[in-house]
């Protein structure tokens, strides 16, 4: 039988070395993820993430699950804006979560906020139970995507909405070629002096040229039996945020 292969960067590695291999990687920048987020976007990731809980508009009583969600930036920003709401960050990584509940948003929100070891693409979630599922800059770590978007499908409340920030592709040529001269000439130097990993970051920069653009990766999310998707471009197409429903 043919072994299944996957993308890590731009290396060609089997299926199940790539969970064991990103988990390396994440385990190796948790101290320094928030500063990563930084040099990866220049900064700009805070308001993509602004942007992101402006079309999710956040309620009172919507119970939120952050997949991939690190140290916790989406869900204090969903909680911030919806007092009444409660939220759980899963990451496979626990030196991730480890790092977000040091954080000082995360002493004030304990009461509506629980961090869970989880897979993106198995989730420790019963069906039905979510009312918005989020995942920022994680899904294009992930095995195998399309599982994770059927999984987000099955843990979401009919009525419930799915919402990716995602690095994507940008749609002029020529601004991509730039953009790629400068990721991958100046952020693994950047991982290099900041964290002292440049691997790492060469790997996260590579991750982002394996992902689908936004037309295919919407058409994963309807493939999942979501509907009414959407994307928005942000940054020119530098990152994107695609959003569907379960109906």
């Amino acid at each position: 039988m043919t072994e299944k292969t996957t993308h890590f960067g731009n290396e060609t590695i089997p299926e199940e070395e790539k969970a064991g291999r990103v988990h390396g990687v994440f385990t190796s920048v948790a101290s320094k993820y928030d500063v990563m987020n930084d040099v990866m976007s220049v900064g700009i990731h805070r308001a993509w993430k602004d942007a992101m809980m402006d079309w999710l508009a956040p309620r009172d009583g919507q119970r939120l699950l952050d997949v991939a969600g690190g140290t916790g930036d989406i869900a204090f920003r969903f909680l911030g804006r919806a007092p009444g709401a409660s939220a759980v960050v899963c990451d496979m990584t626990e030196g991730m979560l480890i790092a977000g509940r040091k954080r000082a948003d995360a002493e004030k929100m304990a009461d509506r906020l629980d961090w869970v070891v989880g897979d993106a693409m198995a989730l420790p979630f019963e069906s039905n139970s979510f009312d918005v599922y989020t995942i920022s800059f994680g899904i294009r770590n992930v095995t195998r995507p399309q599982e994770a978007l059927n999984e987000a499908y099955r843990v979401l409340r009919p009525g419930g909405r799915l919402m990716v920030l995602e690095f994507s592709q940008l749609p002029n040529p020529g601004m991509q070629k730039l953009y790629d001269m400068y990721s991958f000439n100046v952020i693994p130097r950047m991982g290099q002096l900041i964290a002292n990993d440049r691997d790492s970051y060469q790997y996260l920069v590579e991750s982002i040229r394996k992902f689908p653009d936004q037309e295919t990766f919407a058409g994963m999310i309807r493939d999942a039996g979501f509907d009414q998707v959407k994307y928005r471009n942000l940054t020119m197409g530098v990152a994107a945020l695609h959003s569907g429903w379960k109906i």
